[in-house]
């Protein structure tokens, strides 16, 4: 790489940190929406039936996004380009399959105060990951080091502090504590390892819309499999209860939100790494605990203890994800991160200046993005499920506070609406 190409691309890194920075906030504000249907769900269906419904949104959500923004001709060229990485993004999807069922036992056995702070612990798995593999903070200055570590932990250290907000009552039954903890451990050693593949597609020049769309594969099938597996198979409730398909837009509305997250993710997985991308969506605690304060009014009867701890929580968050933002990576970072695109241009035969534009958000432009028919029969359907299953929703009968409801959809679609620009603008979603 010559000084006029080190400077050229220094400059793109540059430009792509805040836009980083801004997509790894925005997944936290649209994956603590994502929890927000779930509370009105209290169907007596299983965790598995529950997960499953959620992933049949996310599937539905995955092949419609990617469709709308780019169209299938575009991903598909994408991915016969990048076909040596197709299962690494099923195998992601499976990782977070089973990571997800392991945050349901854990909630179960431990509740939610305890899990949560578990499994958010794959920050420091990822950080751990992306500096081992990657070359992430290798050649990095001390501050920066500090910067993203201390943010991490004071992420880690918030989500202990909301998490203990929200106690009231009893806790779990001691019989159960050791397999619900080791359960969040689990979750939060596959979440944090999922980044693994996405990091490696995204060094590979892989684009994040084409890589969730098979992703989704991995993600549904093992769902699919565990519900056959160790919920009744074709007896389980989900296939025969009544009530079911009044409960359906609630889940795949969602897992819609929670796709929307995760695309955000993976941006900012891509543009920033894992060490600093993972604990700047882990602000999505701070957002779930809005949507349960704001709207269904948690913390109503809460003593001043419980109020000191969400406000602190919230301000030690806000404080670690401003360390980790500000944590803007060096030459010598770059450097380090340059030698690991060489690597995987080395081993797969790739090109490596179309895989160094990809990665900086530069693509040539030589992919056909224009609609096909069917990109439209797509968008239809998906469109006409949800019209489907929300003419045959039911509200449960819960107190919710409709202006809050209001207020935070509106910071969630005003942050798509800002960093969906952003991305566009800057990168035109490669």
């Amino acid at each position: 790489m010559d000084g006029t190409a080190k400077i050229i691309a220094g400059r793109s890194f540059m430009s792509t940190h805040a836009l980083g920075v801004a997509c790894g906030l925005a997944a936290g504000v649209w994956l603590g929406a994502a929890e927000a249907p779930t509370k009105l769900v209290n169907s007596g269906l299983s965790p598995y039936a529950i997960s499953l419904c959620m992933v049949a949104g996310v599937f539905t959500a995955r092949w419609t996004v990617p469709t709308l923004l780019k169209g299938t001709r575009y991903v598909f060229a994408d991915l016969r380009e990048n076909k040596h990485l197709l299962p690494n993004a099923i195998l992601a999807g499976m990782l977070w399959a089973v990571a997800n069922t392991l945050t349901v036992f854990a909630i179960r056995d431990v509740g939610l105060t305890i899990a949560f702070p578990l499994w958010n612990t794959n920050s420091l798995v990822g950080i751990f990951w992306g500096w081992l593999l990657f070359g992430e903070l290798k050649g990095a200055s001390g501050k920066n080091v500090a910067k993203v570590m201390l943010g991490a932990l004071a992420i880690i250290v918030a989500a202990v502090m909301l998490g203990f907000s929200t106690i009231h009552g009893e806790g779990p039954h001691a019989g159960r504590a050791v397999s619900g903890v080791l359960a969040a451990a689990g979750a939060s050693l596959l979440w944090g390892t999922m980044y693994i593949p996405y990091r490696k597609a995204y060094i590979s020049g892989m684009n994040p819309l084409s890589f969730v769309t098979i992703f989704t594969i991995g993600e549904l099938g093992t769902v699919f499999a565990l519900l056959l597996s160790l919920d009744g198979g074709t007896k389980a409730a989900i296939f025969h209860s009544p009530e079911t398909k009044h409960l359906l837009f609630w889940l795949f509305l969602g897992g819609f939100a929670w796709v929307i997250g995760d695309l955000f993710q993976q941006y900012t997985t891509k543009y920033l790494g894992i060490g600093r991308g993972v604990p700047l969506s882990n602000t999505n605690q701070m957002w779930g605990l809005a949507w349960g304060v704001l709207v269904f009014g948690e913390l109503a009867h809460a003593d001043i203890t419980h109020k000191l701890l969400v406000v602190g929580g919230s301000l030690v968050m806000i404080l670690g994800a401003l360390a980790v933002s500000t944590a803007v990576a060096t030459e010598r970072e770059h450097a380090s991160t340059n030698e690991t695109l060489l690597r995987e241009c080395d081993r797969y035969q790739l090109d490596y200046q179309r895989v160094s534009r990809a990665y900086r958000g530069a693509e040539s432009g030589d992919r056909n993005e224009h609609r096909a028919w069917w990109d439209y029969a797509i968008l239809a359907t998906a469109l006409g499920v949800f019209v489907y299953l929300g003419l045959n929703a039911k509200v449960p009968p819960l107190a919710m506070n409709i202006a809050w409801v209001w207020v935070l959809a509106g910071v969630a679609v005003a942050t798509a609406g800002v960093c969906g620009w952003g991305l566009w603008k800057t990168t035109k979603f490669s």
